[in-house]
């Protein structure tokens, strides 16, 4: 199984594509994204429950593509050592851990890193910028990593956002279903 962590505020086209890549190349029973309700590391400022709809439309037709209210279902803040644990007990056959390489470069300063670094393997996808041999440096190297081989995503939700607020388009950057949605519901206005 493959576990796909994030805020999504707002999932965009580069998750989906990163989740197909990765389920292509790493040959994944299913990818599950699991929106954080309360991320330790960073403010979101849309309610998780409107985030966690976000995706379910996004993958509304992926047959192996599912959504997970684990982290949400959390009181306090998700770990993502505490969610591997957990999603190791419901999936004993093994998760791999899906990741951009910029967020996996900042894993030595999430809770328990040497042992989250120990519970499963990383998909790493690649960033503009980022050196794969960056990604093995200590403690990092100590993983499991796998690179999916793609063009580095361009796109960024924080991006997506800004364009929200300022009235510029989006087309292309978000599914047709998660932007009427934001619309619907005045998100990111």
């Amino acid at each position: 199984m493959g576990l796909f962590g994030g805020a999504f505020n707002p999932i965009h086209v580069g998750h989906l594509k990163v989740a197909e890549e990765a389920l292509r190349q790493f040959e994944l029973d299913r990818v599950i994204f699991i929106p954080t309700a309360c991320p330790p590391h960073k403010e979101v400022d849309v309610p998780a429950e409107l985030r966690f709809r976000m995706v379910e439309l996004a993958i509304a037709g992926h047959p192996r593509f599912e959504v997970s209210r684990v982290e949400m279902d959390t009181d306090g803040p998700a770990y993502t050592v505490d969610t591997v644990r957990k999603m190791l007990k419901i999936y004993p056959q093994g998760v791999a851990y899906i990741i951009g390489a910029d967020a996996f470069l900042e894993l030595p300063n999430w809770k328990d890193p040497d042992e989250l670094l120990r519970l499963c393997p990383f998909i790493i996808a690649p960033r503009r910028g980022i050196d794969p041999e960056e990604l093995r440096r200590p403690p990092l190297g100590r993983a499991e990593i796998h690179l999916i081989r793609m063009e580095p995503v361009e796109i960024s939700s924080s991006e997506i956002r800004s364009r929200y607020r300022a009235g510029l388009p989006v087309a292309g950057l978000v599914p047709e279903a998660v932007d009427r949605f934001i619309r619907d519901h005045g998100i990111y206005r």
